[in-house]
């Protein structure tokens, strides 16, 4: 597989762009622990469409949260990542299987419809303050399992599912990030195996995967002083709107 033909027909400055939004969404994905996913389809689905989206983004996730664990490894639940990953792995094979059966539309349709909706399903879960031991993680992590076996941007969800369970801090983070790695491996031998990681998917992942790297531990840095409530209304706007114009494009 010749990697450099993936950047075929695209520009010095569009690959700028996509550098330049990787960096910038790791380091939102370090302070905030979700982010990343979300903010990667914007740029990606204009420039390579929505199918290669989600394989891309798997690929290049398994640097960006190795980074994220290595910089917050302290702090990591091997617990609750244990129960999480029992549960989620085998749905996770589900969800990414049923992605590689989706058309470019629908593939842009599921991406932007968990978009829009991982906005309100923070914000709820926030305000009702859920609770629950680990039998309730793991319920939980079954049904995330399908949704980030085929989506990309629920990354909120495991954010969610880990507060709930009564990990804190940066404790959320690399307990995350530990999860995800395992995850990322999952979906990427799942989407290997059906064929879909092309020279473009392999390109585009690992120019997104170095240029994170060193976004985690920038994040780091300022996770005692960036006014997450501010980083959130922001992150929350451009996710909606974002998804927004992808449903109305695949439903066109």
């Amino acid at each position: 597989m010749q990697i450099l033909t993936g950047f075929a027909d695209i520009s010095l400055w569009q690959l700028a762009l996509v550098a330049g939004v990787a960096l910038f969404a790791s380091i939102v994905g370090g302070v905030s622990g979700y982010g990343t996913g979300a903010l990667m389809p914007l740029v990606l689905v204009p420039l390579v469409g929505a199918e290669p989206v989600v394989p891309i983004i798997a690929i290049s996730a398994l640097f960006n949260n190795s980074s994220r664990l290595a910089a917050f490894l302290r702090y990591a639940d091997w617990r609750r990542a244990g129960i999480v990953l029992l549960a989620a792995v085998p749905t996770c094979v589900l969800g990414a299987w049923g992605y590689t059966h989706l058309s470019g539309a629908g593939a842009a349709l599921v991406i932007g419809a968990m978009l829009i909706l991982s906005v309100p399903l923070r914000r709820l879960l926030k305000h009702h303050g859920v609770k629950f031991g680990d039998g309730g993680l793991a319920a939980g992590a079954l049904g995330y399992g399908v949704v980030v076996g085929g989506t990309a941007g629920s990354g909120v969800i495991l954010l969610s599912l880990l507060m709930a369970a009564g990990v804190e801090g940066a404790g959320v983070i690399a307990t995350d990030a530990a999860i995800s790695i395992v995850i990322g491996i999952v979906k990427t031998s799942v989407f290997g195996l059906s064929g879909v990681l092309t020279a473009q998917v392999v390109a585009f992942a690992l120019l997104i995967g170095i240029v994170a790297l060193p976004g985690a531990f920038l994040a780091k840095a300022f996770v005692e002083r960036m006014p997450l409530h501010v980083h959130g209304a922001i992150l929350d706007v451009v996710v909606l709107l974002g998804g927004i114009v992808m449903v109305t494009a695949a439903l066109r």
